[in-house]
């Protein structure tokens, strides 16, 4: 199977997003990716201040059956697409994603860790939940989810054997380095990647939006890493596309084979 995660700069212009999700697709389909995961708010972008979110400039909302996301279930074809958007619910808006194939939509999730004033612009999710597709049992979580163990864990519980993280994840905004490989963002970025493939002993796909949004400035190192940790391909700070090929079930398999760390947790020695 190949795996592939993108770095990219997605704004507000849902028409040109569009165009850039097609040609992404295109050269995925060319490298021959199975299963391909776009970053957090392909569709529509990020916000722009992260901790006092302008109301007026929010991204738009979408939902499931708006022409947006058919749209990419249709380019995806026969690949596996994991893709980011502003979900509209009951009068709010969520930091979502969906995952699809040209059959529709295979698995959701809504951002459920919320950093800084994100709650002013999003309301947050309240669960995860691992689903099946033609590329295995999948997991999604959203840029700040990484950064709690039990979220990928509870997924890794739940079966999946792959988890794909969408990201819209900046340099610091308080302490920000002059060159980003430096930053202290960058740097926790790639140790959550690491980390949670090897906790959970999975296949973690990572992806990243590139450029700058208002005050935020992402870091782009999307990845692909192995469940011992392993990066196996990775992007730089600029626009990329990561793609590492393996057999999920023989290396998660192998990875477990002595030390299995789902069946030795001790849940009863941690406490409430």
């Amino acid at each position: 199977m190949r795996l592939g995660a993108v770095a990219a700069h997605f704004g507000r212009d849902l028409d040109r997003a569009l165009a850039k999700v097609e040609g992404i697709v295109a050269d995925a389909r060319r490298a021959g990716v199975d299963l391909l995961v776009l970053p957090d708010a392909t569709l529509g972008g990020y916000l722009s201040d992260l901790r006092h979110p302008d109301p007026s400039s929010l991204p738009p909302g979408l939902t499931e059956d708006s022409f947006e996301v058919r749209r990419v279930a249709a380019l995806a074809g026969d690949m596996v697409v994991c893709v980011g958007y502003a979900e509209e619910a009951d009068g709010r808006l969520h930091n979502a994603a969906v995952c699809v194939s040209g059959d529709g939509v295979l698995g959701r999730h809504r951002k459920v860790h919320q950093p800084a004033g994100e709650s002013l612009a999003y309301a947050a999710g309240t669960s995860f939940t691992a689903f099946e597709t033609p590329v295995g049992r999948l997991g999604m979580l959203i840029d700040y989810d990484k950064t709690f163990p039990e979220a990928s864990r509870s997924l890794a519980l739940d079966g999946a054997t792959v988890l794909a993280c969408l990201s819209a994840w900046p340099a610091s905004v308080t302490d920000r380095a002059s060159r980003l490989p430096q930053d202290r963002q960058s740097r926790l970025f790639d140790l959550y990647d690491c980390a949670r493939a090897a906790e959970n002993q999975v296949v973690w796909v990572s992806s990243n939006q590139t450029g700058v949004m208002g005050g935020l400035r992402f870091l782009g190192q999307a990845k692909v890493v192995g469940p011992g940790g392993e990066v196996l391909a990775r992007t730089g700070s600029k626009g990329g596309l990561a793609v590492a090929e393996l057999d999920v079930a023989a290396e998660v398999a192998r990875s477990r084979r002595l030390l299995h760390h789902l069946k030795e947790l001790n849940p009863g020695a941690y406490g409430g």
